[in-house]
């Protein structure tokens, strides 16, 4: 490509619920040119899928409503996965998505034989059907059609991006921010792990190449326009890059169903699985070392304001942008958002979502309140257990849903005690995709439109609410 100009790049953000492309073009300016929605499969209880024919399809669409381009991003579920042939690309299994909990009980048997030091050391991950890895297991243990294609030689297993750029490209590839999703994926090493694929059951011969972030993953030809993909990444990880993160101690929160946090740590490896934090890869360029960074989830975010509004607690997300009594915190009302469990620094299933300190004076306000709150500590505790293991700026990015809220990004800041900025895209995590496929603008998706700095120190009330959290743990038992 021409380095002297600009370039037109479409960034294809395949995520849970819907798959878009974001066209930077040749002025620097991005927009969303394609949006399709897909189906939510719930074949059981506690089981989700996705039709893999369908997302390929919304991927090409995406690509071909930009028309001509200079190059391709593609981001992806990350924990997604499924089988496919090795012959004809035709995918054999559904996708398994990343909420899916259908291996609980599998994960769980190896959890009781001591596995989980073994996904800890060489992973850093804890075992849970979250990951990758149990959900492959499961496709070739209970999957006649990939049962009989891995007898023959010919069985892929992979997450959805390796199905997508072998599907357009012809090369059964995956790069490194994904395989560190799986828990087959060695950190120290930086490929897949015999080992640990043997403990899951998972056959590594049937597994991708892994390459570089950003790089060459082949050509794309579709509509009589060919362009060379050149990233593929984890969504949260693009979505950092896309915040404007890029030395040691920048991190994100993405404020959505869940609240994701992520902190770049540079090409150290920090793996403190007592401190109930992720080590993953973020993203790594051709020729050089890979970028690492800490993850930590908590599961409810705007997906417990979601769930209150449908209670009738309030009507329009518009009136609980300000309240005129104090934090509910300060009066002893505390709220837990462990409406699926716990995520960093516990990893608890056993916990569940809890007000705590209501009386009879207590209004559906101050419930809600009580909420917003609860989520802002819950992201502080991870943003707490980072910081214990590696130094953070004095300024956290955020973006979400959750963070159009006024009072919300206040009171963090006022936890947190550090500056918040609130990123003015939408679309960071194809923003990032973007401009690790080699968009040349100068847009970085770092100019905020509001930063909210500390009023009043809230951290105070921390272990007020670490108290809280404790009494919601193991509510639904151990079984």
């Amino acid at each position: 490509m021409d380095k002297a100009r600009k370039n037109r790049v479409i960034a294809v953000d395949q995520g849970t619920s819907s798959t878009r492309g974001y066209l930077l073009d040749e002025t620097g300016a991005g927009r969303v040119v394609c949006t399709r929605q897909h189906r939510q499969i719930y074949p059981q209880s506690g089981w989700v899928e996705h039709d893999p024919e369908a997302l390929l399809n919304d991927v090409k669409d995406c690509i071909k409503a930009a028309g001509k381009v200079d190059a391709i991003g593609l981001d992806n579920q990350g924990e997604s996965c499924l089988a496919w042939h090795a012959d004809t690309g035709e995918a054999l299994s559904n996708v398994l998505v990343w909420q899916d909990r259908r291996t609980e009980a599998a994960v769980a048997r190896l959890k009781q034989e001591g596995a989980e030091a073994l996904t800890l050391a060489k992973a850093g991950l804890p075992l849970d059907p979250y990951f990758s890895a149990s959900k492959l297991a499961w496709i070739l243990a209970n999957n006649p059609e990939a049962k009989a294609a891995h007898t023959r030689g010919k069985l892929r297993l992979g997450t959805t991006d390796a199905f997508f750029i072998e599907r357009l490209t012809g090369q059964f590839v995956t790069d490194p921010s994904t395989a560190s999703r799986t828990s087959l994926f060695n950190l120290e090493t930086g490929q897949w792990d015999q080992e640990l694929c043997d403990l899951f059951g998972v056959p590594l011969e049937t597994l991708p190449e892994i390459k570089p972030t950003m790089g060459l993953f082949g050509t794309v030809s579709i509509d009589g326009h060919s362009a060379p993909l050149t990233a593929s990444v984890v969504d949260q990880q693009a979505a950092l890059y896309g915040h404007g993160c890029r030395r040691a101690g920048d991190a994100k929160i993405t404020f959505g169903t869940g609240a994701f946090a992520l902190a770049l740590t540079g090409k150290t490896l920090i793996n403190r699985p007592e401190k109930g934090l992720l080590p993953t890869i973020a993203w790594q360029s051709s020729g050089h070392a890979p970028e690492f960074a800490l993850d930590g989830g908590v599961y409810s975010a705007a997906s417990a304001l979601n769930w209150a509004k449908t209670l009738g607690l309030f009507k329009e997300f518009s009136e609980i942008n300000t309240f005129s009594a104090p934090p509910a915190i300060t009066r002893n009302l505390a709220f837990v958002p462990a409406l699926t469990g716990l995520g960093c620094p516990y990893w608890d299933g056993t916990a569940a979502g809890m007000w705590l300190g209501m009386t009879l004076d207590t209004s559906a306000t101050d419930m809600v309140q009580a909420i917003l709150e609860g989520v802002a500590l819950r992201a502080a505790q991870v943003v707490d257990a980072m910081e214990e293991v590696a130094p953070l700026g004095q300024t956290i990015s955020i973006d979400g849903g959750m963070s159009a809220n006024p009072w919300f990004c206040q009171f963090l800041a006022d936890v947190l005690q550090k500056s918040v900025t609130v990123q003015t895209s939408a679309e960071l995590s194809a923003l990032g995709t973007a401009l690790m496929a080699g968009a040349k603008t100068d847009t970085h998706g770092t100019a905020p439109f509001q930063t909210f700095t500390p009023r009043e120190n809230m951290s105070e009330f921390k272990p007020v609410f670490a108290e809280a959290v404790r009494r919601s743990r193991g509510w639904k038992g151990n079984s």
